[in-house]
């Protein structure tokens, strides 16, 4: 298994905001969407139809965006801790006509001004691999997330030897530029493996059952906080 290697928890350049902007996200962002949609049917259907969401490392807000597109009734307060990226996720708010659904904050998630249990759902995709010390972060998600809400979780996996890595690299970032595939490459180093995140979630109180690997490079977190109960 390969050593995990971090990297920059803040990726807070221009060129690394675009950059990562630029890359073909899309069948990623509309699968995150789709499982995340379903991942939904676990609330109380008696609970109002319209949800408040916190996006957690919404990076330049593809995901909200998307999310919007295709269900109105939703509200995202979209979190990320680099001002360049946040950049970025305005001018594709703006673009996309979606100013009024989507709020954009620059804070740590390690670190949320939030009450406990302040939002319905609380999702986040690729945040987890950046940060030192992961259990932070997804202490602060759990906090934030009221009883009977939705955690939805998604990230990379680390594949377990430097073949697999750079297979992964070529299958997904092959048409990228340089500096795009050593990104995907740092991150694919930087994530975590099921195990390691089960372990972290057990600390919540959460079922390790929770986790799940849900792609040849992607694991997810999908829990009801009320009961513990796997989509």
């Amino acid at each position: 298994m390969l050593s995990r290697i971090r990297e920059p928890e803040v990726m807070d350049t221009a060129e690394e905001a675009v950059d990562y902007n630029q890359m073909d996200h899309s069948n990623v962002n509309r699968r995150f969407v789709d499982d995340f949609l379903r991942a939904l049917e676990l609330r109380d259907p008696t609970e109002p139809r319209c949800v408040n969401v916190f996006d957690a490392g919404t990076g330049t807000a593809l995901i909200p965006i998307e999310l919007i597109q295709r269900d109105q009734t939703f509200f995202v307060t979209a979190s990320d801790l680099a001002q360049a990226m946040l950049v970025v996720a305005r001018e594709n708010i703006l673009t996309a006509g979606l100013e009024a659904s989507i709020q954009l904050i620059l804070s740590d998630c390690k670190r949320l001004p939030d009450g406990d249990g302040a939002y319905d759902v609380v999702m986040s995709n690729s945040i987890v691999h950046h940060i030192p010390e992961p259990h932070s972060v997804l202490a602060e998600l759990w906090r934030i997330l009221k009883p009977g809400g939705i955690l939805f979780v998604r990230d990379l996996m680390r594949p377990d030897d430097i073949k697999t890595l750079e297979n992964l690299v070529q299958t997904y970032a092959g048409d990228a530029n340089s500096h795009q595939q050593k990104m995907f490459r740092e991150s694919l180093h930087a994530a975590l493996t099921v195990d390691e995140v089960r372990e972290l979630v057990g600390e919540l109180g959460i079922s390790g059952a929770a986790v799940q690997p849900t792609s040849d490079r992607h694991w997810t977190i999908c829990v009801k906080k009320r009961n513990m109960e796997f989509a």
